[in-house]
């Protein structure tokens, strides 16, 4: 029975290698988009893709046609929304030395979605509480899984250890960096005086300024964290997915970030 079977089965050393190669482009998009919002989009793409071939499998002709029609002008809108990464992809499968720099993951064996990142917290809360006591404006960000390369890209890139002594400077109201927002990953201080997406959440108090819309909206679109100082009031801020956290003392702001980094 078993020789019946397989002699059904015709595998080629092409459709292996087109199965590795659909799985290498995936793993690397995926790579592109974890730890922003275009992530959710993505499975819910790949869920809707897998629901059409369901229906198309089953014989169930009219809603195979209809999910079909949504399939085909869904590829345009792919390109409208992916825009940015699939620029970003396509940058790096043309950048010299590609595979030799991703050979080691192309089979998946060094994926690991769970990994802890590690961040060296004490110089930030310090850097928060003096500044908190001066009334010095601060925007802080915390990169998660997400790089926010597109952002760093718009300040000075120092990629410098993180010092309490280096954030108060920064932040310093005659530094010429102190109006941007400054982005840590790795860590590491990657930039300085970055440009970041203004949040048009209407329910977020009007007192609030372009300091505190920035620190929300970057953590709209991506897995980031936001530490802000006000200049006006001096009180610390917090904002995680999206939704802000006002009025933390600099030991509440410690707990908050080892429980949302751990």
């Amino acid at each position: 029975m078993f020789p019946e079977i397989l002699a059904l089965i015709h595998i080629k050393f092409l459709d292996i290698l087109d199965i590795l190669l659909v799985a290498f482009l995936l793993y690397e998009l995926y790579n592109l988009l974890k730890g922003t919002v275009a992530i959710n989009i993505f499975f819910g793409i790949v869920a809707f893709y897998l629901m059409w071939k369901l229906v198309t499998a089953l014989e169930m002709e009219l809603l195979s046609e209809i999910l079909g029609a949504f399939i085909s002008v869904g590829f345009i809108a792919l390109i409208v929304v992916f825009q940015p990464e699939i620029r970003k992809f396509l940058l790096m499968l043309g950048t010299p030395g590609f595979i030799k720099k991703k050979h080691s993951k192309f089979l998946f064996w060094r994926l690991d979605i769970n990994q802890t990142l590690k961040l060296d917290i004490d110089p930030i809360i310090l850097a928060c509480r003096d500044m908190s006591e001066s009334k010095t404006g601060a925007l802080i960000i915390v990169a998660n899984k997400s790089p926010l390369e597109q952002y760093v890209e718009t300040g000075k890139v120092l990629d410098a250890v993180i010092s309490e002594e280096l954030i108060e400077n920064i932040f310093f109201k005659n530094s010429p960096l102190h109006d941007g927002a400054l982005i840590i990953h790795d860590n590491k201080i990657k930039a300085a005086g970055c440009i970041l997406p203004v949040s048009s959440n209407r329910n977020l108090p009007g007192t609030f300024g372009l300091r505190h819309r920035s620190a929300v909206g970057v953590t709209e679109q991506s897995d980031a964290i936001s530490i802000i100082v006000s200049e006006e009031t001096g009180k610390i801020s917090y904002a995680i997915a999206g939704k802000l956290i006002p009025n933390l003392m600099p030991n509440q702001l410690k707990s908050r970030l080892l429980e949302d980094m751990s």
